[in-house]
C-alpha cells in the first residue's frame, strides 16, 4: 500500500534540509548538554563600566541590629576564628545612616583566618533605587578588616547586572570598638551590559 504525501519527494527533501538547518541554528554547537548562544538573542548590548560609591552599615547593637551572630567563634581565638554573622545591612548614599537608602547588603561574613582578622565575605548588594531597582551585584572575597583598603571581586549579578564582573574596594569610614558597629565605604567597579 503506497503512502500519499501532501508534497513531492523533492519538496520533502528540501523541507527536511531546512528543518535540520533550523535546528542547528537554534541550538548552536551541539555538545549534548551545552550550546553556544548569540549574545544579541539574549538582549545583551554593549558592555559598560559603572562605578558606585555606597556606604555599608554593619549594626550589631540596638533594637534592630542588621548583623546577627549565627555561629560563635572557637574558644581562645584571638581572631574570632569560626565566627559567622548573617547580614541585612543598609546601603546608603552617604556615610551617615540617615542618608538616602539605596539598597541592602544581604548575605554573611565569617572569620576565616587564625593569624589575623580576615573575613570571608559573601553578599549581594540588592539595589532599591532608580534604574537599578531590583538588580543585584554579588561580592565574594577576603576582607582583612584592619587593612586601609580591601579589594574583593564582584562575581556576578542579576537584572541590570547580568553577567557582571569587577571588584569593590572597601575602606572603613567609622568603627566603634566597644559596640562593633561599623560604617564601610564601598567603591564598586562593575562591568555589565
Amino acid at each position: 500500500m503506497a503512502t500519499i504525501l501532501p508534497f513531492s519527494s523533492s519538496q520533502f527533501i528540501i523541507f527536511s534540509i531546512l528543518t535540520i538547518s533550523s535546528l542547528i541554528l537554534i541550538t548552536g554547537d551541539d555538545h549534548g548538554f551545552a550550546r553556544t548562544l548569540d549574545m544579541k538573542a539574549l538582549g545583551l548590548k554593549k558592555e559598560k563600566l559603572s562605578h558606585f560609591r555606597i556606604f555599608w552599615h554593619d549594626i550589631l547593637t540596638g533594637k534592630s541590629p542588621s548583623a546577627i551572630q549565627v555561629v560563635p567563634p572557637v574558644a581562645n581565638s584571638s581572631t574570632a576564628f569560626g565566627l559567622m554573622r548573617m547580614i541585612d545591612n543598609p546601603l546608603t548614599q552617604g556615610p551617615k545612616l540617615s542618608s538616602r537608602l539605596v539598597g541592602r547588603a544581604q548575605g554573611f561574613y565569617m572569620s576565616a583566618s587564625q593569624q589575623e582578622i580576615g573575613l570571608l565575605m559573601a553578599m549581594n548588594f540588592a539595589f532599591m533605587e532608580g534604574k537599578y531597582n531590583g538588580s543585584t551585584i554579588t561580592v565574594l572575597g577576603r576582607n582583612t578588616v584592619f587593612s586601609t583598603v580591601r579589594e574583593m571581586p564582584v562575581i556576578g549579578g542579576t537584572g541590570a547586572f547580568r553577567f557582571a564582573r569587577g571588584y569593590v574596594q572597601a575602606r572603613t569610614s567609622k568603627f566603634d570598638q566597644y559596640s562593633g558597629d561599623a560604617t564601610v565605604e564601598y567603591d564598586c567597579f562593575v562591568l555589565h551590559y
